[in-house]
């Protein structure tokens, strides 16, 4: 007899572990479906451009994000962001998304790291319970909260009558009385506004469009406040006062009634009101000369006012906390023993050690969070799901190793794998063959970038991607070898006492005329020490990774000016004006205004976009269409890729040397695959990093500096970029590059480690010398990184 009893059919509810995409179809995806297993980690791989963002987050987070937001009421709905259904068949199986991306946190003066991860929240409450003296509620600790007071009479409903009563309030916010939370006042340098040793009527003032023959000659002249004609260091402190501050006052010129305002009073209005990079470049410059930011006197940086500061503990105020290291500040929290606030205390204990554990423990909670760079943004987003009671959700991350060190990628791989263990299903777009190593399924997309990617070409184990021999798994093992020999230099760029953030007064000769590589742990002061240093020196052109400004109206071929030299060749072809070859003037499409789609605003439902029924979505008016050049209109060379497009005006009818040039570079970079009309904002941030190297390449500059251009590039492309840094080298440039991928540091030919620590355990150099000796010496982390990655 058996006595055990068969094993239940599993449960209807159990059967539901895959998220299945059919038939997805969104930007270069070629029909594809495959299935995602739950509670697992997947990572998604290819080349860039393959379609990796567009499976991952342009389908199945878009579509889980739309889904929840159709489940709120339809005013709430009309306060978010409209979303359009992705363009797929089926989408199966999906579960809440919730997106961690490298977008950076907004530039808003007033969030910092501390209010961006609620880690302020928590400490303002603790002081407001344990500070002394007490002081009042936690808002009384916050610096975007200013104190108000108020009397009056107030009318109240009693017994049928009406009654006036006295009343009184009060609120005790934080904010600094002068700078209102902000930390740094605006001061304006005189002596840029104008030239006291001449009258107004000699032309004193140096403020772009002030001049004394237009209105502002006659305002000036007229207005009767000073005289036009008397040198402005003559005048007396009321005329004085009148030029620069005096309120807005209407006055009559000419019988003209007109209102005159002081100087300063007008250019905060007109000038500093605007955001700085939207401005043209000759009052960009003017307000940077004339506009000085200095540290508030009053709070000393720190936001808050006077009582803010004076409550403590254990003899530390708020300011003194948020100024802490956080490695340093979950110390002092830790040797806090209050029972009457333990669940606080253990929850900001949680955040803190999140922050020290994640790699950011280098942090202070004042850094304000528009200076965190995309990888550093990315990981503090991480903290506040770290700590998360949620399970069933689905993680999306976007290549969440940015900007890390190989000794810090494994600290990433093991939050990414608790994120798993607690029962999430986690999606990852990655390059790293680290990251790649730990998955439990692979996607890899390809073959290639573009128009030739967008089809799944492996889906399974690692081992089964080795062994595939798609792109990805043939270079899954790459490895840079050192080189035997390397270049010597032509000079050197000397750093002297450089101290900004946390550098300990370095100094140090960077070498000209070869490939320098800067390196050392995140947080340890390799951008400080460049950008803080090195850049802005005459000669030097950086290149960063910050989004470029453009509108969906721009496209790689108007951010290059490359769309010029095509005009010009298209007008001449045909003897017509270039402006009709540009969809955002005379040529236009009239239905659309140039922009191949027609956005229709449902008001609280989402918006929708359609293609353009009359331009068909090319953009242009058809008779713009009838011109061609080579056999081609214009709308057929704005959707050819650059290396079609490379050939197409290289030789024949349609050659254009000006285009050719820019083609080139733009090819050389490993954009081979954008087309010429795909608009900016559509652009990954390696896409645009590149973008830039390749308009920058064109000016004359004797250095470049390069911030982590691997970025986003697929390990089949890294070798792409090092023949490019190499070329550069070559042809007499010096190359800075701060970056962590092994392969370019390998083919360095000087490196400079920073280190030994993040933050103030950072901040010094640990090594200088060729990759060689620091293989062989060993001294460092990045040594020790360096030596077992090229098998020393």
């Amino acid at each position: 007899m058996r006595t055990d009893t068969p094993s239940p059919a599993p449960h209807a509810a159990d059967t539901h572990d895959m998220i299945r995409v059919q038939g997805a179809r969104e930007n270069n995806l070629k029909d594809v479906s495959i299935e995602i297993p739950k509670r697992r980690l997947t990572v998604f791989t290819g080349v860039s451009g393959s379609g990796k963002s567009s499976l991952v987050f342009g389908t199945i987070a878009a579509e889980s994000q739309r889904l929840i937001n159709e489940t709120y009421s339809t005013f709430v709905q009309g306060f978010m962001p409209t979303l359009a259904r992705p363009e797929v068949d089926v989408l199966d199986g999906l579960t809440t998304a919730i997106i961690v991306d490298q977008e950076r946190m907004g530039g808003n003066p007033r969030s910092t790291v501390g209010t961006a991860t609620d880690a302020n929240a928590m400490l303002r409450i603790l002081f407001s319970r344990l500070g002394q003296p007490h002081i009042g509620s936690a808002q009384a600790f916050s610096f975007n909260v200013a104190s108000i007071s108020g009397a009056g009479a107030v009318t109240i409903e009693r017994g049928g009558q009406a009654v006036k009563e006295r009343r009184e309030f009060s609120i005790t916010g934080g904010m600094c009385p002068r700078c209102e939370g902000t930390g740094s006042v605006t001061d304006f340098d005189l002596t840029q506004l104008y030239d006291d040793s001449k009258s107004l009527n000699e032309g004193a003032l140096t403020i772009p469009g002030y001049s004394m023959d237009g209105w502002y000659g006659r305002i000036f002249s007229g207005c009767g406040f000073f005289d036009p004609d008397k040198p402005i260091r003559k005048f007396t402190k009321k005329e004085l006062h009148d030029l620069l501050y005096k309120e807005p006052v209407k006055i009559k010129v000419e019988g003209i009634n007109l209102t005159y305002e002081g100087l300063i009073p007008k250019i905060q209005k007109s000038m500093l009101s605007k955001d700085v990079d939207s401005m043209q470049p000759h009052i960009r410059a003017f307000v940077e000369r004339v506009v000085t930011f200095t540290t508030c006197p009053d709070c000393d940086g720190t936001r808050l006012n006077e009582a803010a500061r004076s409550s403590k503990i254990a003899g530390i105020s708020i300011a003194d906390a948020c100024a802490m290291q956080i490695s340093d500040l979950a110390a002092w929290v830790r040797d806090l023993d209050e029972p009457s606030v333990a669940p606080l205390l253990a929850k900001l204990q949680h955040t803190l050690d999140s922050f020290v554990k994640i790699g950011l423990g280098y942090l202070s909670l004042n850094r304000p969070s528009g200076t965190l760079s995309g990888g550093e943004a990315q990981r503090t987003k991480m903290i506040r799901h770290l700590g998360s009671s949620l399970t069933d959700v689905t993680y999306v991350f976007d290549e969440p190793t940015i900007g890390l060190h190989p000794h810090d990628i494994q600290r990433m791989n093991e939050l990414l794998l608790q994120l798993r263990n607690k029962g999430n299903t986690v999606l990852v777009v990655e390059h790293k063959p680290e990251t790649i190593a730990i998955a439990d399924h692979v996607v890899d997309l390809g073959p290639g970038a573009g128009t030739a990617g967008g089809e799944v070409v492996f889906e399974g184990t690692v081992e089964g991607l080795r062994a595939s021999g798609t792109r990805t798994g043939r270079h899954l093992d790459d490895r840079a070898r050192l080189k035997p020999s390397v270049r010597t230099p032509s000079g050197r760029l000397e750093v002297r006492g450089a101290d900004t953030h946390n550098l300990q007064n370095v100094d140090v000769d960077i070498p000209l005329g070869v490939l320098t590589v800067v390196t050392g742990v995140a947080g340890s002061g390799k951008s400080s020490l460049i950008h803080g240093s090195v850049s802005g020196r005459d000669g030097v052109v950086t290149v960063d990774q910050g989004a470029i400004r453009g509108s969906r109206r721009s496209n790689p071929a108007t951010y290059t000016g490359l769309l010029d030299p095509i005009r010009k060749a298209f007008a001449k072809a045909n003897g017509v004006k270039p402006a009709l070859f540009s969809a955002n003037s005379e040529g236009a499409c009239p239905a659309c205004n140039g922009a191949g789609v027609i956005y229709t605003d449902l008001a609280m439902m989402a918006g929708v976009a359609t293609t353009c029924e009359e331009c068909e979505g090319k953009r242009f008016q058809a008779s713009v269409l009838e011109y061609h050049l080579g056999g081609r209109d214009i709308s057929e060379v704005l959707a050819m890729s650059v290396n079609e497009a490379e050939e197409f005006f290289g030789a024949g009818e349609a050659r254009t040397p000006a285009a050719h040039k820019i083609l080139d570079r733009l090819a050389d970079v490993g954009l081979g695959y954008l087309t010429l009309g795909q608009p900016l904002t559509t652009l990954s941030g390696g896409e645009r990093q590149r973008l830039k190297l390749a308009t920058q390449m064109a000016t004359s500059g004797g250095v470049y500096v390069l911030d982590e251009p691997t970025t986003g590039l697929h390990l089949a492309d890294v070798e792409h970029l090092l023949a490019l840094l190499d070329r550069l080298v070559d042809s007499g440039k010096s190359v800075i590059v701060i970056e962590h991928h092994q392969a370019v540091m390998a083919h360095a030919d000087w490196i400079i480690d920073l280190g030994p620590g993040a933050g103030h355990d950072g901040g010094r150099i640990v090594f200088e010398g060729t990759p060689a000796d620091l293989v062989a010496a060993r001294s460092t982390l990045t040594g020790e990184h360096l030596a077992a990655y090229v098998g020393a």
